[in-house]
């Protein structure tokens, strides 16, 4: 069971060259946690990279330190030029990848 949910809005629909914003909100708790015993610190499980490709071109990144709260809440724009998948990746600390895939339709 994955630690990351993810709430994304975002139009499913858009005529070419329309602007479109692009919400995320990413449940995670972005914090280091203490073992069962209480003794020694777990791995750390923060989301470091969070990136964002439409049609095969990345079209947002960030980059994030411990200073982000849990629950990141990100929005940007775009343009949509054709029809295609919007691939949103979070990359966090120990090598887990998370991704969630939408597909915006343009006419």
């Amino acid at each position: 069971m994955s630690d990351l949910t993810t709430r994304i809005t975002m139009p499913q629909n858009a005529s070419k060259g329309d602007i479109i914003e692009i919400k995320v909100l990413a449940r995670h708790i972005m914090e280091r946690a203490i073992d069962a015993v209480g003794l020694k610190p777990s791995p750390r499980k923060i989301i470091h990279t969070f990136r964002v490709s439409y049609a095969g071109e990345e079209v947002f990144r960030m980059d994030l330190s411990t200073g982000i709260a849990s629950n990141p809440y990100m929005s940007f724009t775009t343009v949509a030029t054709e029809t295609g998948v919007v691939l949103f990746e979070w990359l966090e600390d120990g090598g887990a990848r998370h991704t969630r895939v939408q597909t915006l339709i343009v006419s």
